[in-house]
């Protein structure tokens, strides 16, 4: 689904991605780990082309780096930014349609609603007066209208309660099941990683350090590299 190979990307003369190489298979879910500041952020937003990089970045075998952020959509990236970003003075089923514009669906899918019951029942609600945790399944509702092929998270399980980060691992697995997409998620909470991700990569310092299939994760290891 996704392949990214000999991958850069800097700030004016700083390097902070150094040549990574990684694949995310059709159906995968793959969390990013590592501690702030180690360039999670920043490989996302390259990612969906928010800031420019070096290399190569392959969608279903096609090559997407030369593309503008809205053109990667349209080739079926989605992207759910660290912090939402949902629009807070417009309604949920506004926010929701905002995701429309990509796809030539005039109507929100009835399955979004399924797998966001509460979204349903607020849906007249401005996005600004929902909880973090409403905000933060609006914010993935929004992305997945865009019928996306790989959905990429950054930092989903921020200021969320951990009630509703546990059923969050187990609505992102959903979703791929049901929709056959590939998710990448950047996280630091290895309880969440490991209820949900396929694998886990580690990245130090923008250089990928460590990768664990989730069968076979050694959670001290991963723990000790997330550790400040």
């Amino acid at each position: 689904m996704l392949n990214v190979s000999n991958y850069t990307v800097s700030y004016s003369q700083s390097e902070v991605i150094h040549g990574l190489n990684f694949n995310v298979e059709a159906n995968e879910i793959v969390a990013i780990m590592g501690r702030n500041g180690m360039g999670k952020t920043t490989l996302m937003k390259s990612l969906i082309g928010n800031i420019p990089a070096v290399g190569s970045v392959r969608l279903r075998g096609q090559e997407v780096n030369h593309l503008k952020n809205y053109q990667r959509v349209a080739e079926g990236m989605s992207f759910v930014p660290q912090g939402r970003m949902i629009f807070s003075t417009m309604t949920v089923k506004e926010n929701i349609e905002t995701g429309l514009s990509a796809t030539s669906e005039k109507f929100i899918p009835e399955d979004l609603y399924e797998l966001f019951p509460v979204l349903d029942e607020m849906k007249s609600r401005r996005g600004g007066n929902l909880s973090g945790g409403q905000q933060q399944q609006l914010a993935i509702a929004r992305a997945l209208a865009s019928q996306p092929r790989l959905l990429l998270l950054d930092e989903p399980t921020e200021g969320i309660q951990p009630s509703i980060i546990k059923e969050m691992a187990r609505t992102l697995c959903r979703i791929r099941d049901q929709r056959g997409l590939s998710i990448v998620v950047s996280e630091q909470v290895l309880s969440f990683a490991l209820d949900m991700a396929d694998r886990i990569l580690v990245i130090e310092k923008g250089e990928i350090v460590a990768e664990e299939k989730r069968e076979n994760v050694d959670e001290k290891k991963i723990a000790a590299y997330l550790a400040v």
